[in-house]
């Protein structure tokens, strides 16, 4: 009879359409049963801990009321959640026999299912809990429970964001080449941060090995005098008789490891001591002994390589993707979103690039809410990557959808839009006196007020081994005490904090930062904006214009409609002139104008300051800069030389939060002339994929697949007024924007065909 019933809902609304949860999170962590020996994963249980004589580690819930979230599954379109049910119990066994001895929330008609807050008795220090969860949906179909998933928490639950420990994978050459008798080079093919294992062979006693380790070659052989910071080592290594396996101890670089605070107090991030130190390097030789087994102990941060993907008809798009999506990987050696290997120090610039970046390669969002409210602690100098810390919060509203963040630094994020600086002509200045202990100290900057100013990019005119004729990063960029791109930024950082104030129901303030931000608004446009020229110079009094003047009011929506084409086309006279953490805003200024064919085009660059040249270069983690030229120190291990990766997937095939948690996804492709591509994205209410098809005939075909309990707002690009658009087959009218036809759509799988 049960089968019978069965059978009959296929045809209609009922049970059998519905699945289990997945990837259920706690605190935005999905993993929390697992623990680690010495970095390597094992299959040990939190509760198994007490019979460990290892040392572990595991990853500890810091918060008495977590946060709990799913991913709804549906195998109908158009699927909703509209209640759920989540049992949390001491023991599996309960669950199992649906006993929730800690809480049972009951039936809960919601459709959250990213930020459920743990609604039971306050949590209790070091303990193992284990939960599961059920929902129901649109269609009237109940889930079976979700797999019970457990979590131990920490000692002290303050509430801080948690995060993984960090992990080590056994990495082998790809490549083995002999360098003359008793000398090998062994190529890992691509760089990362660890350190080696080698299993050798000796006859005698005092014989000695030695290992080189370089991230570049020269002439077939590591390079041991490479430029800027690209990283070699030398280790003498003494072997014993008989056949031993022996690990190489990195030495420290007193740069990165025990630095005193300079100026503005911030100190590198050190590794844990499970893990050791390690250096950056793809390339090992080893001379004076064959190894019988060479491995490279990477270090890095939990990561899905097949979480996210990415194929287009452009080759050099898909090597660019390549590049900084393993970029994401490599770099989180720390487990904190750090600067490179020369200083390890975490920076907001490199913080916001590596947070969008993050969250396109993966679903672990944890990471990035870690290092963002890190840095609200520890704040660097430019006063422009300060106010950063406000974009960040926002940023990771939208994606994870949880609002603890947000009423946890609300005060801090107010302080750092910075309106300690105001002016009477209402812009911001770091120039005329009013940068105060008081402001630092609110803001949480440890340095000087002689060290706090404005950065615009990096590096500027005559500094790090720049020649003083030499016009650095920055395009020219002249100074004045009120700048335009750092008043670009406090617009931002008003518009935002009015966001932060609505989304945590603050009306006052919301109606408040709202009202200052189209003040400040209004006054670049009068003050910054050159009505002759039709673009922005660079300060009050100067008469030069750079493309950061332009570009940062172009990202964040500040000049008026009309005079957005000649802006565009000014940039477009500019190129690539600024640096690569520069890169980032300048395609969000482009795309967001809908100047498609240009940000194609600087994705694709093959030219010296392209992503491009970083390959060409050698380099398989995006550099610190297009080449050594434009920053002589550089390194071959910078994260925020891969903001192309969240460009690809933000902007040119347009997938974006439009409401927080994904709720809402837009996905809103710029083309131009790219004739294929496809995307996986990863988000946290489950996998966007999206694929067009761009024919020269001009016929672009979108095919997507939403995940439940989202809905999706598609534009798509019409290359002429009149059009013809079909949804699944169906003719549809849509709204038209500009190029752009919108139309709405719910779940599952859609084809969108307009012509």
């Amino acid at each position: 009879m049960k089968r019978l019933f069965c059978i009959l809902l296929l045809s209609g609304a009922g049970l059998c359409h519905a699945q289990s949860p997945t990837h259920l999170t706690t605190d935005l962590l999905e993993h929390t049963d697992r623990v680690f020996l010495d970095g390597y994963p094992s299959g040990l249980s939190p509760a198994e801990l007490g019979t460990a004589i290892e040392r572990y580690q595991l990853t500890e819930i810091r918060n008495a009321r977590p946060s709990l979230g799913w991913v709804v599954n549906s195998d109908r379109p158009n699927t909703l959640q509209t209640a759920y049910r989540i049992m949390v119990a001491s023991s599996p066994e309960l669950l199992v026999k649906d006993g929730a001895d800690v809480w049972d929330s009951g039936r809960t008609e919601s459709d959250n299912s990213v930020a459920v807050r743990y609604g039971g008795e306050p949590l209790q220090p070091s303990t193992v809990y284990y939960w599961k969860v059920k929902t129901w949906d649109s269609h009237g179909a109940e889930s079976p429970f979700s797999q019970v998933r457990s979590f131990v928490t920490a000692a002290q639950l303050d509430g801080a964001t948690a995060r993984y420990p960090l992990q080590v994978t056994d990495e082998y050459p790809v490549h083995t080449a002999s360098l003359g008798e008793d000398c090998v080079l062994l190529d890992f093919g691509k760089d990362a941060f660890g350190r080696m294992k080698v299993t050798v062979s000796s006859e005698k006693e005092t014989d000695t090995a030695i290992v080189r380790l370089g991230e570049a070659l020269r002439d077939g052989r590591i390079d041991r005098r490479p430029a800027g910071t690209v990283r070699y080592a030398e280790y003498r290594l003494p072997l014993s008789a008989g056949t031993h396996t022996y690990i190489i101890k990195i030495r420290p670089d007193r740069r990165n490891t025990d630095v005193p605070a300079g100026a503005n107090a911030v100190k590198p991030i050190l590794m844990p001591d499970y893990t050791g130190e390690v250096v950056p390097f793809r390339y090992c030789e080893l001379e004076g002994a064959r190894p019988l087994q060479a491995v490279r102990q990477t270090v890095h941060y939990p990561f899905n390589d097949a979480a996210a993907r990415f194929h287009s008809s452009d080759t050099v798009l898909n090597q660019v993707w390549d590049l900084c999506k393993y970029s994401v990987r490599a770099t989180s050696f720390a487990g904190v979103y750090v600067d490179g290997d020369r200083e390890r120090i975490p920076y907001e610039a490199d913080a916001l690039i590596n947070q969008l970046c993050h969250y396109t390669a993966d679903r672990e969002y944890a990471i990035a809410r870690y290092s963002h409210e890190y840095l609200i602690h520890y704040a660097t100098w430019p006063a422009e990557w300060v106010m950063q810390s406000v974009l960040m919060a926002w940023t990771d509203y939208m994606y994870t959808g949880n609002r603890a963040s947000l009423q946890r630094f609300y005060g801090d994020l107010k302080a750092k839009s910075l309106t300690g600086l105001r002016e009477s002509n209402g812009l911001i200045s770091t120039r005329t006196g009013r940068v105060t202990p008081e402001l630092l100290q609110a803001i949480h900057f440890s340095g000087s007020g002689d060290s706090f100013r404005d950065i615009v990019d990096w590096p500027q005119q005559g500094i790090l081994g720049l020649g003083k004729n030499e016009p650095g990063e920055a395009d020219g960029f002249v100074f004045t005490d009120y700048n335009t791109v750092v008043n670009a930024y406090h617009y931002e950082a008003l518009r935002t904090v009015g966001l932060i104030a609505g989304a945590l129901g603050n009306a006052a303030d919301e109606a408040l930062y709202t009202a200052e931000a189209q003040r400040v608004r209004e006054r670049i446009n009068r003050l910054l904006l050159d009505p002759k020229k039709g673009y922005y110079v660079d300060g009050i009094g100067a008469g030069h214009s750079s493309l950061h003047a332009n570009m940062f009011p172009l990202a964040f929506g500040i000049p008026p409609a009309k005079h957005v084409k000649s802006i565009v086309e000014y940039m477009r006279t500019r190129g690539l002139a600024c640096s690569v953490y520069g890169s980032q805003f300048l395609l969000d200024a482009v795309y967001n104008a809908h100047d498609a064919a240009c940000g194609l085009q600087l994705l694709t660059s093959t030219g010296e300051r392209s992503w491009y040249n970083m390959i060409r270069a050698g380099s398989t983690i995006s550099m610190e800069a297009w080449d050594n030229k434009y920053k002589p120190n550089q390194d071959w291990n910078h994260i925020w030389g891969a903001a192309a990766l969240n460009l690809i997937a933000r902007k040119l095939m347009g997938i974006e939060p439009a409401e927080p948690g994904f709720a809402k996804i837009r996905i809103k492709p710029q083309p131009a002339t790219l004739r294929q591509a496809s995307i996986l994205v990863p988000s946290i209410r489950g996998d966007i994929r999206a694929s067009f098809d761009n024919r020269p005939d001009g016929m672009f075909t979108l095919e997507v697949d939403i995940p439940a309990n989202a809905t999706a707002e598609v534009w798509l690009p019409r290359a002429s007024k009149k059009y013809r658009l079909t949804v699944d087959g169906a003719s549809r009218k849509g709204t038209v924007n500009g190029d752009f036809v919108i139309t709405e759509t719910g779940s599952g799988k859609h084809v969108f065909v307009i012509e």
